[in-house]
Protein backbone atom coordinates (compact mmCIF):
# COMPACT_ATOMS: atom_id res chain seq x y z
CA UNK A 1 0.00 0.00 0.00
CA UNK A 2 1.49 3.58 -0.74
CA UNK A 3 1.55 6.21 1.83
CA UNK A 4 2.51 9.96 2.17
CA UNK A 5 3.30 11.57 4.84
CA UNK A 6 3.73 15.17 4.97
CA UNK A 7 4.61 17.06 8.18
CA UNK A 8 6.75 20.68 8.76
CA UNK A 9 3.80 22.74 8.25
CA UNK A 10 3.25 26.12 10.09
CA UNK A 11 2.57 29.41 10.93
CA UNK A 12 5.61 31.47 10.03
CA UNK A 13 6.21 35.25 9.47
CA UNK A 14 6.61 36.68 5.79
CA UNK A 15 10.57 36.08 5.00
CA UNK A 16 10.89 33.11 7.26
CA UNK A 17 11.27 29.72 6.06
CA UNK A 18 9.87 26.21 6.88
CA UNK A 19 11.19 22.71 5.66
CA UNK A 20 8.20 20.21 4.25
CA UNK A 21 9.07 16.31 5.01
CA UNK A 22 7.26 14.03 2.87
CA UNK A 23 8.20 10.36 4.35
CA UNK A 24 6.96 7.50 1.42
CA UNK A 25 6.57 3.61 1.37
CA UNK A 26 4.94 0.84 -0.82
CA UNK A 27 6.45 1.80 -3.54
CA UNK A 28 10.24 1.67 -5.50
CA UNK A 29 11.00 5.35 -4.13
CA UNK A 30 13.89 6.01 -6.49
CA UNK A 31 11.75 5.35 -10.01
CA UNK A 32 8.92 7.38 -8.98
CA UNK A 33 8.46 11.24 -9.23
CA UNK A 34 7.22 13.11 -6.03
CA UNK A 35 6.37 16.04 -5.63
CA UNK A 36 3.81 19.31 -4.18
CA UNK A 37 1.34 20.49 -4.83
CA UNK A 38 -0.66 23.20 -3.33
CA UNK A 39 -4.08 24.40 -2.60
CA UNK A 40 -4.85 27.72 -1.43
CA UNK A 41 -8.62 28.74 -0.44
CA UNK A 42 -10.92 29.45 -3.21
CA UNK A 43 -7.99 28.87 -5.60
CA UNK A 44 -7.49 25.62 -8.16
CA UNK A 45 -4.27 23.39 -7.22
CA UNK A 46 -0.85 24.08 -8.95
CA UNK A 47 1.85 21.91 -8.88
CA UNK A 48 5.11 23.30 -6.79
CA UNK A 49 7.87 21.37 -7.02
CA UNK A 50 8.86 18.17 -8.36
CA UNK A 51 11.64 15.37 -8.47
CA UNK A 52 12.29 12.38 -10.59
CA UNK A 53 14.29 10.15 -8.46
CA UNK A 54 15.29 8.16 -11.31
CA UNK A 55 17.49 10.78 -12.94
CA UNK A 56 17.38 13.83 -10.27
CA UNK A 57 15.74 15.99 -12.48
CA UNK A 58 13.32 18.96 -10.69
CA UNK A 59 11.01 20.71 -11.76
CA UNK A 60 9.61 24.48 -9.69
CA UNK A 61 6.93 26.84 -10.58
CA UNK A 62 8.28 30.23 -11.69
CA UNK A 63 7.19 31.80 -8.48
CA UNK A 64 8.87 29.56 -6.26
CA UNK A 65 12.09 29.54 -8.04
CA UNK A 66 14.75 30.67 -5.87
CA UNK A 67 12.94 30.57 -3.02
CA UNK A 68 12.32 26.64 -2.68
CA UNK A 69 14.27 23.75 -2.99
CA UNK A 70 13.32 20.30 -3.00
CA UNK A 71 15.65 17.46 -2.24
CA UNK A 72 15.40 13.79 -1.99
CA UNK A 73 16.82 11.49 0.28
CA UNK A 74 17.01 7.82 -0.96
CA UNK A 75 18.22 6.05 2.23
CA UNK A 76 14.80 7.22 4.41
CA UNK A 77 12.44 7.16 1.70
CA UNK A 78 11.97 10.89 2.17
CA UNK A 79 11.66 14.20 -0.10
CA UNK A 80 11.73 17.60 1.31
CA UNK A 81 10.96 21.11 0.43
CA UNK A 82 13.02 23.93 1.94
CA UNK A 83 10.45 26.60 1.75
CA UNK A 84 12.67 30.16 2.22
CA UNK A 85 11.65 33.32 2.29
CA UNK A 86 7.85 32.92 2.55
CA UNK A 87 5.41 35.19 1.16
CA UNK A 88 1.78 35.77 2.07
CA UNK A 89 0.73 33.93 -1.17
CA UNK A 90 2.58 31.08 -0.57
CA UNK A 91 -0.29 30.12 2.27
CA UNK A 92 -1.80 27.06 1.45
CA UNK A 93 -2.27 23.00 2.00
CA UNK A 94 0.78 21.73 0.93
CA UNK A 95 0.25 18.28 -0.28
CA UNK A 96 2.88 15.14 -1.28
CA UNK A 97 2.36 13.51 -4.24
CA UNK A 98 3.90 10.51 -6.21
CA UNK A 99 3.20 8.75 -9.41
CA UNK A 100 5.34 6.49 -11.91
CA UNK A 101 7.36 9.15 -14.34
CA UNK A 102 4.33 7.63 -16.95
CA UNK A 103 2.03 8.96 -14.92
CA UNK A 104 2.97 12.27 -12.65
CA UNK A 105 2.06 14.45 -15.65
CA UNK A 106 -0.82 13.44 -16.63
CA UNK A 107 -3.79 15.63 -17.26
CA UNK A 108 -5.83 13.61 -14.34
CA UNK A 109 -2.58 13.71 -11.87
CA UNK A 110 -0.45 11.59 -9.99
CA UNK A 111 -2.25 8.75 -8.40
CA UNK A 112 -1.06 8.98 -4.44
CA UNK A 113 -1.13 11.89 -2.44
CA UNK A 114 -0.49 12.36 1.23
CA UNK A 115 -2.95 13.95 3.63
CA UNK A 116 -1.76 17.79 3.23
CA UNK A 117 0.02 19.89 5.62
CA UNK A 118 -1.28 23.63 6.54
CA UNK A 119 1.25 26.76 5.83
CA UNK A 120 0.26 29.82 6.50
CA UNK A 121 2.33 32.75 6.06
CA UNK A 122 1.52 36.43 7.70
CA UNK A 123 2.32 39.36 6.84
Amino acid sequence: EVQLVESGGGLVQAGGSLRLSCAASGFIFDSYVIGWFRQAPGKERERVSCINNSDGAKYYKLSVKGRFTISSDNAKNTVYLQMNSLKPEDTAVYYCAADSVENFFKLTGPGYWGQGTQVTVSS
